[in-house]
């Protein structure tokens, strides 16, 4: 009989536990899986960044070698393929029509300006008489950038229990300038920016 008793209090001891287990797990499980979250949308942001920062700086490395003959074999200009290499090297976050937050801009080294350079991107050969310089030429500064990428979240963020998933982007810039090499082949300058 006492055999019998002894059996019976400890499977009920046994299911009591059982109960605070699944308890014990559910208390580790949600802090646990809101880390995880973060640390993976943190991660996919600093990645995006990383990856729009090297495609404009590539951009900017060649752009400020391509020479004349190089734009005129590939039928285009300074511009539309600075743009391209950065669309290519993007891993096609820039596709389509992401590619409008593209900018190319060229800045003319000016001691006697405020802030040392001047915007000269508007001027081409033809607006001579008006602009100080053509905007593609030797010596001036080209500067790439990619303005207000929208970048999403991969899970919604949650910041109060009262209130609904924020599920607004982030704006994602990336920047990159060089000096323009010298040369005597200098490609036309196309639209900028």
């Amino acid at each position: 009989m006492q055999s019998i008793e002894k059996t019976t209090s400890d499977s009920r001891r046994r299911r009591q536990r059982g109960g605070t287990d699944w308890l014990e797990f559910v208390f580790v499980l949600l802090p646990l899986l809101a880390i995880i979250t973060v640390i993976m949308d943190a991660s996919w942001g600093i990645f995006i960044k990383a990856t729009l920062q090297y495609a404009v700086r590539t951009g900017v490395r060649t752009g400020i070698t391509i020479t004349g003959s190089q734009a005129t074999a590939a039928n285009s200009n300074l511009t539309a393929m600075v743009k391209s290499t950065v669309q290519a090297n993007a891993l096609g976050l820039l596709n389509g029509t992401n590619s409008s937050y593209i900018q190319v801009h060229y800045l003319e080294q000016n001691s006697s300006s405020s802030n040392g350079v001047t915007d000269v991107s508007t001027c081409t050969a033809v607006s001579l008489p008006t602009c100080p310089m053509v905007g593609n030429a030797p010596g001036n500064i080209m500067e790439v950038e990619v303005v207000a990428y929208p970048l999403q979240a991969l899970t919604p963020r949650f910041f109060s229990w009262r209130s609904g998933a924020d599920l607004a982007s982030t704006s994602i810039n990336a920047m990159s300038a060089d000096e323009i090499e010298p040369s005597g082949d200098v490609p036309p300058i196309g639209t900028a920016p």
